[in-house]
């Protein structure tokens, strides 16, 4: 074994750290357990914040193992922070392999409690409770070394309770399968979404209404607290065939002289993953529209305003956005306007730039993508 594999095999991961950890005060932590080469706190490139997590590297593998048995969930400012063996496999860390997935977690459940409770099965590589400035998110990872340890551990503790809460506890999926998945459900849907049918219909009304197109296991109207409806309902089949049946006919039918929508009914998650991928499809869209056309323009004046700006501006070529950045209903003095050619925003910012508009003299550029300045101040930073 070469002295760098030796090297990475008594490294460990040191999480879940405060802001204000210093590299000086880990190294006196962990020198106590043996001799130390190397810590480094991971920090934004930009900022040189830490990113809350360390890397600390043993010279022997004992003594990186005696941290990790004596040292996990130790609170260090304040905050436990989180040990596991250095992974710079991303294969292993990607793959689900021995990865596991847990859910409905009481809230008081933290790292600790967690790696202690799941530890019974095998060698646990990491564990993490997921949370948010409110505390925890009631769902939770747990990284085994082996999948027989991660199959014996959803065997075993799927519905079990836990401090009360009856947990889910399945085999990790990626975000890329959860979503196949979904699609997949998606075309083998038999709940019914309705809705814009007023407030005058009933559960028994509008059973009525859908039972022509197959058995119903269950209808549902919505209502108000004095038992209105809210103009909305569910019908659940009891085959896919049924219920596709009954979009296709009944989606846009007039009902008592208004025109009712009739869809799939989803499920939050799926609501989520959708409008996730239109407003990133969008934003892609917008991205590519306006891609080397984009001006910057600060020193603003406060009396100019989009239309003041936009009027300027147009003898160049066209327009497509302009946007002064506010706050409070007050400009902040700089601002973007978006032209359809690259040709034409670099005609307006030659022109334009260092002309006074109202009492100032503008300042222009080529805007900037967020990647592109990320690089550019990461390059000057590394120079």
């Amino acid at each position: 074994m070469n002295v760098a594999a030796k090297y990475r095999m008594a490294s460990l991961y040191v999480g879940d750290l405060h802001a204000d950890v210093t590299e000086d005060l880990l190294f006196k932590k962990f020198s106590t357990v043996g001799p130390v080469l190397s810590i480094r706190i991971c920090k934004d490139l930009v900022t040189r914040r830490s990113l809350g997590y360390a890397y600390v590297n043993f010279l022997q593998l004992a003594d990186a193992q005696k941290a990790l048995d004596t040292m996990n969930f130790d609170l260090i400012k304040g905050k436990s922070i989180r040990l596991m063996w250095s992974q710079r496999d991303a294969y292993l860390r990607k793959s689900g392999i021995g990865n596991v997935f847990i859910k409905n977690l009481d809230k008081s459940v933290d790292n600790k409690a967690l790696y202690e409770h799941f530890s019974i099965f095998g060698k646990i590589l990491s564990s993490k409770v997921m949370s948010d400035d409110g505390g925890s998110k009631g769902y939770a990872f747990v990284h085994f070394q082996n999948q027989n340890a991660a199959d014996r551990a959803i065997e075993e503790m799927n519905g079990t309770l836990f401090k009360n809460c009856k947990m889910f506890v399945s085999r990790f999926k990626s975000r890329k399968d959860r979503e196949a998945e979904l699609r997949n459900k998606a075309n083998e849907f038999t709940n019914v979404y309705i809705k814009n049918f007023g407030d005058d219909m009933d559960d028994k009304r509008l059973k009525e209404v859908f039972s022509k197109y197959g058995k119903t296991l269950s209808v549902k109207v919505m209502t108000d607290s004095i038992g209105k409806s809210k103009g909305f309902g569910f019908v659940s089949f009891d085959s896919h065939e049924a219920a596709k049946k009954a979009v296709e006919e009944m989606n846009g039918k007039d009902i008592n002289g208004q025109l009712i929508f009739v869809g799939r009914a989803q499920k939050k998650i799926e609501r989520q993953v959708e409008l996730k991928q239109m407003f990133a499809q969008l934003r892609q869209e917008r991205i590519l529209r306006c891609q080397g056309v984009k001006l910057y323009i600060k020193n603003l004046d406060d009396t100019i305003d989009d239309e003041k700006l936009r009027k300027e501006f147009s003898s160049f070529g066209s327009i497509s956005r302009v946007k002064i950045m506010q706050e409070e209903g007050r400009s902040k003095g700089f601002g973007l306007i978006c032209f359809s050619s690259h040709e034409e925003a670099t005609k307006a910012m030659n022109e334009m730039n260092g002309r006074i508009l109202g009492s100032k003299p503008l300042n222009i550029a080529l805007a900037q993508r967020q990647e592109e300045r990320k690089t550019y101040f990461t390059s000057q930073y590394l120079q």
